[in-house]
């Protein structure tokens, strides 16, 4: 959830709002409020306006929120969309002043009464407006917590979209690598066959210089025999090459 201030991207937005002029309404609702509770001695005027406060906007919390981004971001965190977050000591001039009562309760009222406007513009852009609440900090200062997301659409089409990107690269990564071992498998077979042929080379030439070193007897009833078995020398190392 991001931080919006008073004066931040939404304030052009917010002049738009249904405005309601509270002076009265604050002080006749106040009063009302200081009426029920009989200004009893238990109840001080601060603890009165507080409830008045909590029967108007609902989730109250009187506590000091710092303006730096890590404490607003923890306050948002906590907020549901109709917190409103006051310091002490802004809180007790809103009780004991009701021109300071009209005013804050004016800015408290101004992000609220943005919200339907908000939520229509960010929905046409797709998106879901999220609201949070109103810092009121200890400076008088004042901080709206609201944020967007993407529609439940359009993150089903950006799910949709990723998925089949990662299906595409899958199918990519396969082909690379089927490419690869048909390479692997055509280098192989082209290593194999060469040491088969370096193979018959070698024993060719063996059997060739084998026969090439054979004493031979030239008595004429030996000399069949040898030219036979120099024939037979020849025929293995052809077969061989074959």
């Amino acid at each position: 959830m991001s931080i919006l201030g008073v004066n931040g991207a939404l304030a052009g937005a917010y002049q738009y709002a249904n405005r309601k002029q509270k002076t009265g309404t604050n002080k006749t609702g106040f009063m009302e409020q200081l009426q029920k509770t009989g200004e009893a001695a238990d109840t001080s005027k601060v603890d009165a306006y507080t409830e008045y406060l909590r029967s108007k906007y609902g989730n109250v919390r009187i506590q000091s929120v710092g303006k730096d981004q890590r404490s607003l971001d923890r306050a948002g965190k906590s907020m549901n969309g109709n917190d409103v977050v006051i310091a002490p000591n802004i809180l007790e001039q809103m009780a004991n002043d009701p021109e300071k009562a009209a005013y804050y309760e004016g800015k408290i009222d101004d992000f609220f009464n943005a919200t339907p406007m908000l939520t229509a513009s960010f929905a046409a852009k797709g998106l879901v407006y999220e609201p949070g609440g109103v810092v009121v900090h200890e400076d008088g200062s004042v901080t709206y917590i609201s944020g967007c997301s993407d529609s439940p659409e359009r993150v089903r089409e950006v799910n949709e979209i990723n998925k089949a990107k990662r299906e595409k690269e899958a199918a990519q990564r396969k082909e690379s690598i089927e490419r690869s071992q048909e390479g692997a498998e055509e280098r192989r077979q082209r290593i194999e066959i060469a040491y088969k042929k370096q193979a018959m080379a070698e024993a060719f030439a063996n059997r060739t210089v084998g026969a090439g070193m054979i004493t031979y007897t030239s008595t004429p009833e030996t000399m069949g025999s040898v030219i036979a078995a120099y024939e037979k020398n020849i025929m293995d190392a052809v077969g061989i090459l074959k």
